[in-house]
């Protein structure tokens, strides 16, 4: 079920407005490819796609419901000469996830990478404020989904293929307001990891990012509380929130041949915090 009031919010309500613009000219690195992206209507989403077009390649958008963004997303990637196709759904239903798959498959041919990037975020005091629904829910979109799209879309990517998962710096860091949220990126990871080891076998390369406080529609509209915005990112070494298209390349790394000898890897753009990986 899809409810309007659900994070991440609508980018075009968003002030200041996110940077996903790529900062240079492509080179055909994923020329003739299809990527389908779950949350491209904005934030990292919109940037990865944006990259991607420049990069060559078509785009499948998932979104939940922010039309307006998803439809600006479309127009970026057509306008770097590129087909995108959008396809609203709640990632969190495994038949939704199969259909979007199906779709992709059906109108651009084929598909060659895959990147969870949906995510699902809440702000609490404590761990006795989340209730039993936002538990849920945060799992069955940052967990479950991410494993019901890769489910699906397996198939099409053996032999040569790529998954990126889009984690986070609270995985490695902690967050004692983003308790459920943070335990979702640890499962993440853990999969990551793991779902590479398997999936080598059949020629697909499985990797990660794990950005730190990056400014998207997810944070103003809930994952953050409001007296904490204007404050948000200051706490990193580099004193500031990064911007989409300053993680989308990290995304292209993994996606791109660059990265061939790279499996159950997570990468850090996050302003300077140092982790563990």
């Amino acid at each position: 079920m899809i409810h309007e009031d659900q994070l991440p919010g609508h980018e075009s309500e968003l002030e200041p407005k996110p940077d996903w613009q790529p900062r240079y000219a492509g080179s055909d690195r994923l020329k003739g490819k299809v990527a389908l992206i779950t949350g491209a209507d904005s934030g990292i989403g919109r940037a990865v796609a944006a990259l991607f077009a420049r990069e060559g390649a078509d785009i499948a958008i998932l979104y939940l419901c922010e039309h307006d963004d998803a439809a600006k997303t479309k127009a970026i990637v057509e306008e770097e000469g590129r087909k995108a196709i959008v396809i609203a759904g709640d990632i969190g239903d495994k038949d939704f996830c199969a259909r979007a798959v199906k779709q992709t498959v059906g109108e651009l041919g084929r598909l060659d990478i895959l990147v969870n990037n949906a995510g699902e975020q809440h702000s609490d005091e404590g761990i006795r404020d989340i209730t039993d629904d936002q538990l849920k829910r945060t799992f069955q979109t940052n967990v479950f989904g991410m494993f019901y799209m890769t489910q699906a879309a397996e198939p099409h990517l053996e032999n040569g293929g790529a998954v990126i998962n889009c984690t986070s710096v609270t995985m490695y860091k902690g967050s004692p307001e983003l308790l459920d949220y943070s335990a979702t990126k640890g499962a993440m990871t853990a999969f990551t990891r793991s779902y590479a080891k398997n999936a080598i076998e059949k020629g697909i390369r499985v990797n990660g990012v794990a950005p730190g406080p990056i400014w998207t529609p997810l944070n103003p509209f809930g994952g953050q509380k409001p007296e904490d915005v204007p404050d948000f990112g200051k706490d990193t070494p580099m004193g500031r929130p990064g911007q989409p298209n300053e993680v989308a390349p990290a995304f292209l790394f993994l996606a791109c041949e660059d990265s061939s000898y790279m499996i159950g890897q997570i990468l850090h753009p996050n302003g300077g915090d140092f982790t563990s990986s």
